[in-house]
């Protein structure tokens, strides 16, 4: 049973999920068909008074009815006084815009976890890129370590690979972290099925944790923060998701602290083993770190030639901007990858440095475009685009089937791309 204290701390969506509540898609929510709440900055504004949480709802006025604006399905219209406009006549007000809070849930009424009893504590996880894996890793490994309960925690590694940002595969990056941080070797996870972070957290909700602990760059703490926070109580339940900085690094640091996967990847390509071989623990065999560099080049195929921007994109930001703003790269439509968290979203929204995409699921989030990579399908597989580059309009046939063939179920976010495309003045 969650306390009143949980349920204030909750928002709109997720109290009106654990209600029982249904939405009208116009910030309305309902009971068995009559109009109670309304969502207003974020939180459920009950308008009838003697509404109780958790208990039976005595009957609304009808003054308390015709707040919601819009009626449930099967509701009777009421009569309109002479001389007045009809309810229904008049426009509802615009819901929030979707950028505003592009993480907030869809349809939360369709979203419920399985119920699953509560046998254990608090779960401690680190999930990241790790590609390469670096000495900067070992200190978020340590941190992982020491902010666990009763040494409950694990690493998984994404699954993300790509010839770009991402040039080893799983496989690679566990077998070489095993290597690197044998303290933590049993606790690194090579499991197919955790592609994302809600992977993750489904899995630990399944396992009966009461709670999560996500800890991760600071830079990235803000965006875990608030996904995986809007969608507790919807795709996993716990009584509390913490998400905790493992400390700022300095990119340009001298030290471990300063040590990056973009510094390695520029290194490999440049062929710079001596610089390569300092993100390296110093206890690991030279052979196997050389091993590593050639697997990481041979990933990359340097042989093709490289761009710094696609390879290490934090490293050299005006490329990539420069690129963004010609429209040369994620276009309204394209499947990208959050490679922080590992959502594959469908692209419905250009920011001046962001994008903002939906999931298969229905899941909304906003990304930088220097955490996405461009993803042919799902499974990553690769796959040649049926649509040439500069045919690919937003609006035209040859898009929409383009997005058709790489998508599952095809209709895949397209009722949000209409939605949400911004409005030209």
């Amino acid at each position: 049973m969650k306390s009143f204290l949980t349920f204030l701390t909750e928002s709109a969506t997720q109290q009106a999920a654990r209600m029982g509540l249904t939405g009208d898609g116009h910030g309305g929510w309902y009971k068995d068909g009559e109009f109670v709440a309304k969502t207003e900055k974020g939180r459920l504004k009950f308008y009838n008074k003697k509404q109780k949480v958790g208990g039976k709802d005595p009957a609304s006025t009808e003054k308390q009815k015709n707040l919601s604006g819009v009626k449930p399905a099967g509701a009777k219209p009421q009569p309109q006084p002479k001389g007045k406009v009809p309810q229904q006549d008049v426009a509802p007000k615009e819901p929030m815009k979707q950028e505003d809070d592009p993480d907030a849930p869809a349809n939360p009424e369709k979203l419920m976890p399985p119920q699953v009893e509560k046998t254990k504590g608090t779960l401690t996880i680190a999930f990241g890129r790790f590609n390469p894996p670096t000495t900067g890793h070992e200190k978020l490994l340590d941190t992982v370590a020491k902010s666990s309960d009763d040494g409950d925690y694990i690493i998984v590694p994404s699954r993300s690979q790509d010839k770009k940002k991402n040039p080893l595969d799983a496989d690679q990056k566990v077998a070489v972290m095993r290597q690197m941080f044998p303290n933590h070797s049993e606790r690194i996870v090579n499991d197919a099925q955790n592609r994302t972070i809600f992977d993750v957290l489904k899995k630990a909700h399944m396992d009966g944790y009461a709670g999560v602990r996500i800890v991760g760059g600071a830079d990235r703490q803000k965006e875990f923060d608030k996904l995986v926070n809007n969608y507790n109580g919807l795709h996993y339940d716990f009584d509390k998701v913490e998400v905790r900085s493992a400390g700022d690094r300095d990119p340009d640091a001298e030290d471990i602290t300063g040590m990056s996967a973009s510094k390695q990847r520029k290194y490999a390509a440049e062929n710079d083993f001596e610089n390569f071989l300092k993100g390296v623990p110093s206890a690991m065999n030279k052979k196997v770190a050389k091993e590593l560099f050639k697997n990481i080049r041979a990933g990359m195929n340097i042989k093709e030639g490289w761009s710094l921007w696609r390879i290490a994109p934090k490293l050299d930001w005006e490329n990539l901007r420069e690129h963004f703003v010609g429209k040369k790269i994620y276009q309204v439509g394209d499947l990208v990858e959050n490679l922080n968290h590992g959502l594959v979203g469908r692209i419905i929204r250009r920011g001046t440095n962001y994008l903002i995409c939906v999931t298969e699921d229905n899941v909304m989030f906003k990304s930088w475009i220097k955490d996405v990579t461009e993803a042919n399908k799902y499974n990553n597989d690769t796959k040649v685009s049926g649509v040439p580059a500069n045919q690919r309009e937003v609006g035209t046939p040859a898009l929409l089937n383009y997005a058709k063939s790489m998508v599952p179920g095809q209709d895949w976010g397209k009722q949000f791309i209409n939605k949400y495309r911004k409005k030209s003045n």
